[in-house]
């Protein structure tokens, strides 16, 4: 799996023993965590037929950037499990404190179909966020329990 284009901006899988490893790029911080969710939900499921049920909000509290990618992650993975709701769209801008305001379009999980397995928990192993201090482009690797 990989997604890019000219906006200089994309994700894909990196094949990684037993777990799910994923990396994302982007112009800013909220860019590249969109695109961490996008590679995520890709990972395990195919959303073309599911329809789009409501717009969750939700404000990340502030912390080290690698901390907010990883509430933002294991959001996702907790709607799944407990709410069966599978993000289709996700975007992030800067909140007050550097934390972010979140919105994330979900559908319902029964709707989409399986294409991998699904994600447990998000590994702090190998974690890794941040911007490049040469081109000011954001990028993250991810480790995922699967």
């Amino acid at each position: 799996m990989a997604c890019g284009g000219p906006s200089g901006r994309g994700h894909r899988g990196v094949p990684h023993t037993a777990d799910l490893r994923i990396e994302a790029w982007a112009p800013s911080r909220e860019a590249c965590i969109a695109e961490a969710v996008a590679a995520l939900v890709e990972s395990f499921a195919d959303t073309s037929g599911v329809r789009r049920a409501r717009t969750v909000g939700w404000d990340v509290p502030p912390g080290p950037d690698e901390d907010l990618l990883v509430a933002v992650l294991d959001e996702v993975i907790f709607r799944l499990e407990v709410e069966g709701d599978i993000v289709l769209g996700a975007g992030f801008g800067p909140a007050d404190g550097g934390g972010l305001a979140a919105r994330l379009t979900v559908g319902d999980v029964v709707e989409a179909t399986a294409v991998g397995a699904v994600p447990k928990a998000v590994s702090l192993h190998g974690l890794r966020f941040g911007a490049d201090p040469d081109s000011g482009v954001w990028s993250c690797a991810v480790t995922v329990d699967v």
